[in-house]
């Protein structure tokens, strides 16, 4: 008997991974969560210019700090390798690196951890010189658009269905877990 409702329990809780650690009113989730979202979306191509460039965003590396910051919420990292196609270059070679830091945002329309306030950290492209407004203004337009139409992180349907009838509240970052927060 005990090991049948063991075997139940380790079933039931299995059936939770996706979701993270449900703990009373909040729903954790780690960096190896996210980063297996990440790793099957990417590589993702842009086209720039009219299409005359495409800019490829690839290998994406998601860092979650450690410490929580005094505010309660502090910011992830990730890191990208990037690739420039078009004018004689082949995207699928990396030609430079991107690292930028976010909050996270919880968007119920798309069951998705979203960035607010992204800002680039580093932008190292070396085949383009230093950074330039043509460059800055590529890089910032993409972080825009991923930032407002791309989840880093999206609820699967299980674990949607866990949260049903719940509010998402806040969402913190720190201790190595990103926390939505639910109201009753």
């Amino acid at each position: 008997m005990r090991r049948s409702l063991f075997a139940l329990f380790v079933l039931l809780f299995a059936g939770c991974t996706t979701l993270g650690a449900l703990m009373g009113n909040q729903v954790s989730f780690s960096a190896a969560q996210l980063q297996s979202q990440l790793d099957r979306r990417f590589p993702r191509d842009y086209d720039k210019l009219g299409g005359l460039v495409t800019l490829r965003v690839m290998h994406p590396r998601l860092t979650i700090p450690q410490t929580a910051s005094p505010q309660g919420s502090g910011r992830l990292q990730l890191d990208f390798d990037l690739g420039i196609g078009g004018l004689g270059m082949t995207n699928d070679q990396v030609a430079g690196h991107l690292a930028l830091e976010s909050g996270l945002r919880f968007d119920p329309n798309t069951r998705g951890l979203h960035m607010v306030d992204p800002t680039i950290l580093r932008a190292d492209v070396p085949m383009l010189g230093a950074m330039n407004d043509t460059t800055r203004g590529m890089l910032n337009q993409w972080l825009a658009d991923y930032a407002r139409e791309e989840p880093v992180y999206r609820l699967d349907d299980n674990a949607w269905q866990r949260l049903s009838g719940r509010t998402i509240g806040d969402t913190t970052i720190g201790k190595g877990v990103v926390t939505l927060h639910l109201d009753h």
